[in-house]
């Protein structure tokens, strides 16, 4: 791939850099399960659920979008709910805790294609940026050795901090690329979720590319995605 036309790469984090994806894809589907079957509810949570409702989206928002898929309304909450709450808030803030005791137990590495595209990026002088809706992305990149590699990190913090709206809306990679001095048109997103190939392609990125770690090829190029990779490495 050539690399000229771009001066920055905005990277999401879980499943894109690290494989984290695997890790909160099983404290949610443990959060979840254990709240359906509280509440009698017959259909089970899937992975399909992850990628449809999930996936790449703040955390609440992850929440709120798989209950209305059930039919479900409870509170909305405030984000000082405890875990045991059963708000959408409490329920998000359950799922933080399974996910940061894995994390804590099992540490993480990133995929190896990815650092070696992040040492060809910086070979070459490239802008790179992490820009993840997790409120953990620092804390992953602290366990992953990969908190130097980057000059910029959005992250759900961030976001909640400026008050910029979640994938799929652009305005969080839009942010990232106006910290590294970069234009849209010339920087370069790459996402593993849904939302957020969306929100690359929202915001009139140069280029979208998409990891497929289990949404699909097709789905993520119907998503806006202009190229769909296995691994970053096959960039290389």
């Amino acid at each position: 791939m050539d690399w000229t036309p771009y001066d920055a790469v905005l990277f999401d984090l879980d499943g894109v850099i690290t494989p984290t994806a695997d890790l909160h894809m099983r404290a949610w589907a443990e959060m979840f399960t254990a709240f359906l079957d509280s509440h009698g509810v017959s259909e089970p949570y899937t992975d399909d659920d992850y990628f449809a409702y999930v996936d790449g989206k703040p955390r609440y928002d992850g929440v709120r979008s798989f209950l209305h898929s059930r039919g479900i309304d409870i509170p909305e909450g405030e984000p000082s709910d405890p875990p045991d709450a059963e708000t959408v808030c409490g329920l998000g803030n359950r799922k933080n805790d399974v996910f940061n005791a894995v994390l804590a137990r099992d540490g993480i590495a990133p995929y190896p294609g990815s650092v070696r595209l992040l040492d060809a990026l910086a070979e070459r002088g490239t802008a790179v940026a992490v820009v993840s809706s997790s409120k953990n992305a620092r804390t992953v990149l602290a366990a992953a050795h990969l908190t130097d590699r980057f000059e910029v990190v959005v992250d759900g913090v961030v976001a909640a901090e400026l008050g910029l709206p979640g994938k799929p809306r652009p305005d969080t990679f839009l942010h990232a690329a106006e910290r590294l001095g970069a234009l849209a048109a010339r920087a370069v997103v790459v996402e593993d979720a849904v939302s957020g190939v969306a929100a690359g392609r929202a915001g009139d990125f140069g280029l979208v590319v998409g990891v497929d770690r289990g949404a699909g090829e097709r789905t993520l190029l119907d998503a806006g995605a202009d190229v769909v990779v296995a691994d970053l490495g096959d960039l290389l």
